[in-house]
């Protein structure tokens, strides 16, 4: 069964179609691109997905079960996770508080156990530190773990971004433009952490990525926008060689 499901999505901002009638299915374990030129409608899709947009038309079903009016607290609760072409990070708190909010979801201990951190909360903030330093030593950041995430350098930053929707142990990862901004060893590594997130954690990825190198090199299957439509779907390689993608996005012409 596919994890993730579109059928027939549209989103229109008065009179502007965003995205019409997209189709799209993603299978559990994938690493499943989204391309298109700007504009094309790829972070409409995300904001769909994630609870900000509300389609006009259509339904996305996940695991089955329709997500497409759901808040975006009741989405992330799901086990859909998402990181930003823009980071959107506390700039001024550290790498371990940054990766702790993305826990928040799971805390479920009382206010009054909370203030005396006791019982419960004690146990919990235990168990959310674990988790948040396997997520640290996953994405190989120990020696920052302590430091303010404002004095970081942005490739690494955005690793911490990354992390903190790994903390929320997602079943679904959303990635808006991981490698943005990066010189060529960040976008390195963090194509291999992408790939190590579906290989040894078994996590499905989306990702929207304007590098065509990331994307033929790490994408199992990749749904191509144009102007808010699909214009085409399939393997890396049927992806290549479609006129259609050639023309609208990768630079054909005579």
């Amino acid at each position: 069964m596919d994890q993730l499901e579109i059928k027939n999505l549209s989103l229109e901002f008065g009179g502007i179609v965003a995205l019409n009638r997209v189709d799209m299915k993603v299978r559990p374990g994938q690493i499943h691109a989204v391309i298109g030129p700007n504009g094309a409608g790829k972070t409409s899709l995300f904001n769909c997905i994630s609870g900000v947009y509300k389609p006009t038309e259509g339904g996305i079903f996940f695991e089955g079960k329709p997500v497409s009016h759901k808040k975006p607290h009741q989405i992330a609760s799901l086990g859909i996770a998402r990181t930003f072409q823009n980071i959107e990070l506390f700039r001024h708190m550290s790498v371990i508080d940054n990766l702790l909010l993305g826990r928040h979801h799971r805390f479920h201990s009382g206010p009054l156990s909370g203030i005396f951190f006791y019982g419960m909360a004690l146990r919990e903030e235990i168990s959310h530190r674990q988790k948040v330093e396997e997520v640290i030593d996953f994405l190989e950041i120990e020696k920052v773990r302590k430091k303010t995430v404002g004095t970081l350098p942005y490739g690494i930053q955005k690793r911490v971004e990354l992390g903190r929707a790994l903390a929320m142990e997602p079943k679904m990862l959303l990635l808006d433009e991981p490698t943005a901004g990066m010189n060529v060893e960040e976008t390195e590594d963090i194509a291999r952490f992408v790939l190590d997130i579906k290989e040894e954690l078994e996590i499905t990825i989306i990702l929207v990525e304007h590098d065509m190198g990331v994307v033929m090199d790490i994408a199992d299957s990749i749904t191509v926008l144009n102007f808010g439509s699909k214009i085409a779907e399939g393997t890396t390689a049927e992806i290549q060689a479609d006129p259609k993608v050639i023309e609208a996005y990768l630079g054909g012409g005579d």
